[in-house]
């Protein structure tokens, strides 16, 4: 009798049917590569492309869609496999909200970029915590949403970005930097932890903590002070899918 009940509540509810077991497959996904310009020089560097573009190959790898994943570049020219256009605020959320009403799941926005204590670059703009909680909130709703803000001071986007269906990553506390924005560096250490740490790990939650692990042992290592310190908010009702594949 109950596998019959079980069985008509899935036949009336399709989408529930389908979203039971689909992973990570029905999350709409932003990934946005906000610099291009090395930490304290007028140089230029590949470093958070290469971490968008990567943490990009990850996610699909993982159970995500590439039919529900944008990304954005400030040198949009450099990188064919962004939108087109420079990275811009009003795009991104575009994007979002559209992709939101195609993969109804869940949401994921991931931004790599410089930071200060008052936001994140964004070109040559400054992306302020609650003008991105905005943007999260009128996409993605109630459902759950994952927001990773890798850069500088990147913890005071997290009392804006917390809610209790929210997960909020960080690179670094408010008051503290986070390290490997140079010339020379493939990517951030967060971004670097971050890919580290994903194929060794079933979900979001999980992902927070090794990378926080690892960002923790490779600033050490390499002798970086004052630490980082990433920070990790989970709402109390926020659930995370399993990752898949890798």
């Amino acid at each position: 009798m109950k596998a019959l009940v079980a069985a008509l509540v899935l036949a009336a509810s399709p989408a529930l049917a389908a979203g039971a077991d689909s992973g990570f497959s029905r999350w709409a996904a932003v990934i946005v590569s906000g610099d291009d310009r090395a930490a304290h020089v007028d140089s230029p560097t590949e470093t958070f492309d290469n971490a968008r573009r990567d943490v990009g190959k990850a996610l699909v790898a993982h159970g995500f869609a590439a039919a529900n994943i944008a990304e954005f570049s400030v040198e949009p020219g450099e990188h064919p496999d962004t939108k087109p256009g420079p990275a811009d605020l009003p795009d991104i959320a575009a994007a979002l909200k559209r992709l939101a009403v195609q993969a109804p799941d869940g949401c994921l926005v991931y931004l790599t970029s410089h930071g200060s204590p008052w936001g994140a670059v964004l070109g040559e703009k400054l992306l302020s915590p609650h003008v991105l909680a905005r943007v999260v909130s009128e996409a993605c709703g109630a459902r759950p949403t994952v927001t990773v803000v890798s850069a500088c001071f990147s913890g005071v986007f997290l009392p804006a970005l917390a809610g209790p269906e929210r997960m909020v990553m960080t690179a670094a506390r408010r008051d503290r930097s986070s390290f490997g924005c140079g010339e020379s560096d493939q990517y951030p250490f967060f971004d670097a932890c971050v890919l580290e740490s994903l194929p060794a790990v079933a979900d979001f939650p999980a992902l927070a903590d090794r990378t926080r692990r690892c960002v923790a042992r490779r600033e050490q290592e390499e002798g970086m002070a004052p630490a980082s310190h990433p920070q990790t908010f989970v709402g109390g009702r926020f659930r995370s899918p399993t990752f898949t594949g890798g």
